[in-house]
């Protein structure tokens, strides 16, 4: 027998300090992916650089390529090291990013950065799975939603007031001591089980080759998107060739992971299953919006708007501080009603809705009507963010939770990749046509150097400064439309859901330290 009913598992406040250092690494990690966003123009402004879309591209690299074997390590060496581990590699990359003198130093610190922050998040995931069962976990993935949510409505606050004032770096220097603190909760709360296996039968259970397969197939899809339409046409052999590698590769991964390795990081019977598959897919479609608005709502009010960077953040406030208690409230009402197809029916819709409208909105649009928009695609990706976990977990038994959740962290991070080249891609391509040509000439390397320019568009001459504000507007128009497909087809795969019951069990090879003494202490009495 290797569960045990949750209702033996005390809400002490031993719990409560563990779900709270769990919500510190959330919000730190949210913090990070929004605040860059904001400052993004002044940076690339200050450090004379032309990549910028890299710097959003290699933060979601980093936070995607090793979570499979971060998963892994997990599993062998248990919870609380390789938290502590990310965090302190987050923390490297933080004091890297604060320290860089050119846009590729930004960018490899930036990468250093979303190794920690992918390995993080996936671990946030895994010891809540530990501690609490499906059928309760929708509280508390609200809770940790509500932690992203805070996190990522003060991000671009917090980004663009540092941009405003020429001290971008602290940006990135602040997440130094959040990171001291979060690690501090980590080391004194997060008293977890571990393996007692020697570590050489530990290392046997890695799967070095599909863990090398899946990061070199991630890096080679994230290389081509992020070339594509910018650097190089999207038929170019530079822009095919990567995605086309990296497409096969993942396939290949997966044919790997079912067929010959006999410890594979992502079980193909997490898979099996229509509800599972519909609910990973959902994940990713989520992702992408989530991302691509998290990342380039900002621009829409610097360009088109004349908002300075802390402004642009206040004006993202419709979207960020929706989604987070929608989170709180439809992970609650899954608890109660145990039904999870309903409200994720719900949420694509208002998604679709929101994003058609947004596609509606011009450089003259009122700021109240983009405000009513954001919160619709708002209330929108709460619902979906916290209730793909269901479908998802359901089909499989607790034993399993930890992969289903690094590959599920794996995709929505992977999503996010999608989402920022995938709107700075739409963005430029959109901005070459659309831009005038006496303003094109002025930048001989292409969009990626006019995106430089945001924070000066406000000084621009008229009829000059209405024409470009013209042509970012028109620009996004394109952009949210997209979204409005994506979020349409979220609603299509939603269909492919059964109505699956809730586990009401955890698996007890994992959970609370201190709650193994006790058993010890209660079989000593017994006997």
């Amino acid at each position: 027998m290797d569960k045990k009913d949750d209702n033996t598992m005390p809400r002490d406040w031993r719990f409560w300090c563990i779900i709270l250092s769990l919500a510190i690494c959330m919000l730190l990690t949210a913090i990070e992916f929004t605040a860059v966003g904001t400052a993004l123009p002044v940076i690339v402004q200050d450090l004379k650089g032309d990549k910028f879309v890299w710097v959003g591209s290699a933060y979601t690299l980093g936070s995607t390529a090793l979570i499979p074997f971060c998963g892994g390590l997990a599993q062998i060496f248990g919870r609380r090291i390789v938290l502590l581990s990310a965090i302190a590699l987050f923390c490297v990359g933080s004091a890297l990013c604060g320290a860089a003198t050119s846009m590729n130093f930004l960018i490899g610190g930036r990468t250093v950065q979303g190794l920690g922050a992918g390995a993080t998040t996936a671990l946030i995931q895994i010891i809540i799975a530990d501690l609490v069962p499906l059928k309760e976990r929708g509280s508390f993935n609200g809770v940790m939603a509500l932690a992203w949510g805070i996190g990522g409505g003060s991000g671009p606050v917090i980004g663009g007031s540092l941009a405003e004032r020429g001290h971008w770096r602290w940006l990135f220097y602040l997440n130094i001591p959040i990171s001291c603190l979060a690690a501090f909760f980590v080391t004194i709360f997060l008293r977890l089980k571990k393996p007692n296996t020697p570590l050489h039968e530990k290392l046997k259970h890695m799967d070095w080759i599909g863990n090398s397969i899946i990061v070199a197939s991630t890096t080679s899809v994230v290389i081509g998107l992020t070339w594509a339409g910018i650097q190089f046409s999207w038929s170019s052999a530079q822009v095919l060739a990567p995605l086309i590698l990296g497409i096969l590769g993942l396939v290949g991964f997966l044919v790997y992971e079912a067929r010959f390795t006999e410890f594979p990081i992502v079980p193909i019977s997490l898979l099996s299953s229509r509800t599972a598959f519909s609910g990973y897919a959902q994940n990713f479609l989520n992702g992408i919006v989530l991302s691509t608005l998290a990342y380039w709502l900002s621009v829409y009010f610097q360009a088109c708007k004349d908002a300075g960077p802390t402004a642009a953040g206040v004006d993202g406030f419709g979207l960020s501080y929706t989604i987070s208690p929608t989170c709180l409230l439809s992970g609650l009402v899954v608890q109660k009603t145990l039904r999870y197809r309903q409200p994720m029916w719900f949420g694509w819709i208002l998604m679709i809705v929101g994003c058609a409208l947004l596609g509606t909105l011009d450089e003259n649009s009122s700021r109240s009507m983009c405000y009513g928009f954001q919160a619709l695609v708002g209330v929108g990706m709460g619902i979906i963010y916290v209730t793909a976990y269901f479908p998802v977990l359901a089909p499989v038994p607790v034993s399993q939770s930890a992969p289903a959740l690094a590959f599920f962290t794996f995709l929505r991070n992977f999503a996010l990749i999608w989402g920022v080249t995938i709107g700075g891609t739409v963005l430029q391509n959109q901005l070459v046509h659309r831009l005038p040509s006496t303003f094109l000439a002025l930048f001989p390397g292409g969009t990626q150097i006019a995106f430089e320019v945001i924070p000066s568009i406000k000084t621009l001459p008229q009829p000059l400064k209405d024409q470009v504000r013209h042509a970012f507007a028109g620009s996004l128009r394109v952009l949210w439309n997209v979204l409005a497909g994506i979020s349409g087809l979220g609603l299509l795969t939603s269909l492919a859901m059964k109505h699956l019951p809730l586990h009401t069990s955890v698996d007890e090879n994992w959970g609370r330290e201190d709650m193994k003494e006790k058993e010890s202490e209660n079989v000593g009495v017994a006997a």
